[in-house]
């Protein structure tokens, strides 16, 4: 996350390819995308941030290992090239699972795409700080990143890295390497 004049960002978010399985969560933001209005805008990738800065900071805290993509001004944890993770508003963290935990309490949805296949959980879970629920919160995330690992393994021509992906449609640079920790 950076302000465009005053904090340029040595390290930008690539973008998030135009995969089969990202086609529902780019729409739904690609909708509401807008370019920096000016030079005081926050922005991510070449977007317009729609995401608090204090959130975006917690979702490279809580993985720190793994870079963060962009898709329209939003921050997204992908393990190559397939979303798992996305930080949105002030508060909510979208994970793309089945079904969540039963130990995992739901945040308020957020349709279409809570409709599907993303289940919305709190970034920041009700109660006193604890080192179980921090634990427990990262735990979800790498759950949701290798859900996103078997989709890119399951699908044709899966499992090929994502140098060997078509890159037509894309919203800007090339990715970044493998998924920290998630093999």
């Amino acid at each position: 996350m950076r302000r465009r004049k005053h904090v340029p960002d040595p390290t930008p978010a690539p973008a998030l390819p135009e995969l089969p399985e990202n086609r529902a969560l780019l729409d739904y933001f690609r909708a509401s995308s807008a370019l920096p209005r000016g030079p005081d805008d926050l922005a991510l990738g070449n977007w317009q941030s729609h995401t608090h800065p204090d959130l975006c900071d917690r979702l490279s805290r809580l993985v720190p290992r793994h870079p963060v993509e962009s898709a329209y001004g939003v921050p997204v944890l992908a393990f190559e090239g397939v979303a798992a993770v996305v930080a949105c508003g002030m508060d909510i963290l979208l994970v793309r699972l089945p079904t969540l935990p039963e130990d995992v309490e739901p945040a308020a949805d957020l349709p279409p795409l809570t409709d599907g296949e993303w289940r919305s959980v709190s970034a920041w879970p009700q109660g006193p700080p604890s080192a179980g629920r921090e634990a427990r919160l990262v735990a979800l995330l790498r759950e949701a990143l290798v859900h996103a690992r078997d989709l890119s393994r399951n699908r044709p021509g899966g499992d090929t890295g994502r140098a060997g992906r078509g890159r037509t449609g894309r919203q800007g640079p090339a990715g970044r390497g493998p998924a920290g920790g998630v093999r």
